[in-house]
């Protein structure tokens, strides 16, 4: 009996045994399956319009590029996640501006401006109001605005209802430089000392440098009109950053920008350009009223700072050519030969070259390097890329030091396309502390599958939906360089005072941008953005000022039916939203573009087509 009750409790426990076995089986199995299909439909969306992606149903399943289906999740956090941020009182709807506002420059308000000292051109350089003076209110379109022509239809068009003004048509119509026809504008091209359009006068100077060869990619144009010049040398593959101040010539930047050329409000007066030293390959002025000799050349050592080693200066109009043009300019012969024997005196002690002058235009190179050059008048400050309200000094901007006179200052650089992946000198020679070159590899192997992700949940890139876009936090320009093959361009922007200055960086990959403090408004008209980035912006100014009023300023730059990337964390971006809800934007958050388990979360936000009434009312 002994037995047989051994054998039968061994039997029992082998039985109890089994069905722990199977119950630990089928409890891992059903977990397994709840993780994958919870993975699963936390997967990001597909490519299809934006509109339906921040609208109602985001639950339709579309097919991916692999044919797959996949379907959208609105990440939902707002009940759960609480920061607290510099941000002013929660305003559920914020109101429009009086449409007299609707052509709003901030820090280039005419009224403001008058107040300061005409010397320099003081007047018309940044003000900005105080936080009492900013506009708790949006910004609002014309009321018959349209969407812009697509580019390149762009270049030589846009609508009359977007920008109502008709000076420079009149103004400049011998000039040919804008012309209306019926409902829109046409540019022909033309410009002062251009009557017979940019592409022929782009061609004149190709016949006395080169253009079209890659060595030439990034430009200045100061004083750039409608900026028909950068226009056109965009199909030589030329960038050129246009600027001219916000002036007598009504909206001229504002319809650059309309025509998809970049472009911004800017003058050289008493502070340094936006822009790094040694940043453009070439720069322009085609009688663009700069009086170069003046105030001991400082405006020329000024354009000689950000002009690369061996990079060219343009001149054409007043003094160039002189003897011909005298009666017209209605100045004398002995003010016109000693305004430009001063500009030559300049060149010479800037150690430029004189190329030739030909005709119309007049063309000097900047050295490949300092050796040999005056050291007295040399610059002393250590960083010649500080840019940001930096008063203009009376020196010149020394250059890196070389080992031999057939160096190239800073490194040579590749010719463009190659020069946008390849390693940037100031990286490969440590200038820039804290980066170097494997952190530039892995910057760009991760925007190959951000775009990839970004195609998916906005309108694709390659659609022409968007031309202007703006990279509010740039680092090293990589979204730029990834976005590159596709017909936009992208204005760079390193925000002020940060701890590494990347623009450098940007502009020797031959690509543009300025620097910006995002507490203060940008040096550009309403409505001249289709799309914005902004990657770890908000984590960046969250306790340096008011985030409200950085969205906006984002709502005053971005067009009508335009949309925004947001790229941060989840608390910051649930804060973000619970503010632009009420600028009547649409938003919803994805998922990061490795997947439901990165902390970083991204925003999609479409700003809603609305415009504002008629009315006389005039700002106070």
């Amino acid at each position: 009996m002994a037995r047989e009750y051994s054998g039968l409790q061994m039997h029992h426990q082998l039985e109890a045994k089994r069905k722990r076995l199977t119950w630990i089986l089928g409890v891992s199995a059903l977990c397994i399956l709840f993780y994958v299909l919870g993975a699963w439909q936390t997967t990001p969306s597909s490519q299809y319009d934006v509109y339906t992606r921040v609208g109602c149903d985001n639950n339709s399943a579309t097919p991916d590029s692999n044919g797959s289906n996949q379907s959208l999740t609105n990440l939902d956090f707002a009940s759960h996640h609480q920061v607290a941020l510099d941000s002013s009182k929660t305003i559920s709807q914020f109101p429009p501006c009086d449409m007299a506002y609707s052509e709003y420059t901030p820090c280039q308000d005419k009224v403001r401006g008058r107040k300061f000292d005409r010397d320099m051109m003081k007047y018309r350089e940044r003000h900005c109001p105080t936080k009492q003076e900013m506009l708790l209110c949006l910004i609002p379109a014309p009321p018959k605005y349209k969407t812009p022509f697509k580019w390149p239809q762009s270049r030589d068009y846009a609508w009359y209802d977007n920008i109502p003004h008709k000076e420079l048509s009149i103004e400049k119509a011998v000039q040919n430089w804008i012309q209306v026809e019926g409902d829109r504008f046409r540019f022909p091209g033309g410009g002062t000392m251009f009557p017979r359009g940019a592409d022929a006068y782009i061609d004149d100077i190709g016949e006395l440098i080169p253009l079209t060869d890659g060595n030439i990619r990034t430009a200045v144009d100061t004083g750039c009109g409608v900026a028909s010049f950068g226009a056109y040398l965009l199909k030589r593959n030329i960038l050129t950053m246009s600027f001219a101040p916000r002036d007598t010539h009504e909206a001229q930047v504002q319809f650059a920008l309309e025509r998809g050329v970049p472009a911004m409000i800017g003058i050289i007066g008493s502070m340094r350009l936006p822009y790094p030293a040694r940043a453009f390959d070439l720069a322009h002025c085609s009688r663009c009223l700069i009086p170069w000799q003046n105030n001991e050349g400082l405006y020329l050592m000024e354009l000689d700072r950000i002009l690369r080693p061996g990079g060219y200066w343009i001149l054409s109009g007043p003094p160039i050519n002189w003897k011909k043009y005298w009666r017209g300019w209605e100045r004398t012969k002995e003010d016109l030969k000693q305004e430009q024997d001063a500009i030559e005196n300049v060149a010479r002690r800037l150690c430029w070259k004189k190329v030739t002058e030909n005709n119309d235009l007049a063309i000097w190179q900047k050295p490949i390097n300092h050796v040999g050059c005056v050291k007295e008048v040399m610059c002393k400050s250590e960083d010649p890329d500080t840019a940001w309200y930096r008063s203009l000094e009376a020196c010149i901007t020394p250059v890196p030091q070389v080992l031999s006179s057939d160096e190239v200052a800073g490194g040579e650089l590749l010719k463009w396309p190659e020069r946008a992946f390849s390693v940037p000198p100031r990286l490969s020679r440590g200038s820039v502390p804290g980066l170097g070159v494997d952190r530039f590899i892995e910057d760009n192997e991760q925007w190959k599958d951000k775009i990839a992700h970004y195609n998916r949940i906005i309108a694709p890139l390659r659609s022409g939906r968007y031309r202007n876009i703006m990279d509010m936090n740039a680092y090293l320009g990589g979204f730029a360089a990834a976005v590159a093959k596709y017909p936009v361009w992208v204005m760079n922007v390193i925000p002020a005072h940060i701890d590494y200055d990347t623009l450098g960086v940007i502009y020797e990959r031959g690509l543009i941008g300025t620097y910006q403090d995002w507490c203060e408004a940008f040096s550009t008209y309403p409505r001249t953005y289709d799309l914005i980035h902004a990657s770890g912006l908000f984590t960046l100014y969250q306790h340096r000022c008011d985030i409200t009023y950085i969205l906006l300023e984002m709502d005053r730059i971005l067009r009508p039916e335009g949309s925004v990337i947001f790229r941060d964390t989840v608390e910051l971006l649930v804060k973000i939203k619970s503010i632009t809800d009420g600028m009547r934007w649409k938003s919803h958050i994805v998922d990061h573009e490795s997947g439901p388990f990165n902390p970083e979360k991204i925003l999609v936000a479409v700003k809603t087509y609305w415009t504002g009434e008629a009315t006389k009312r005039k700002p106070k």
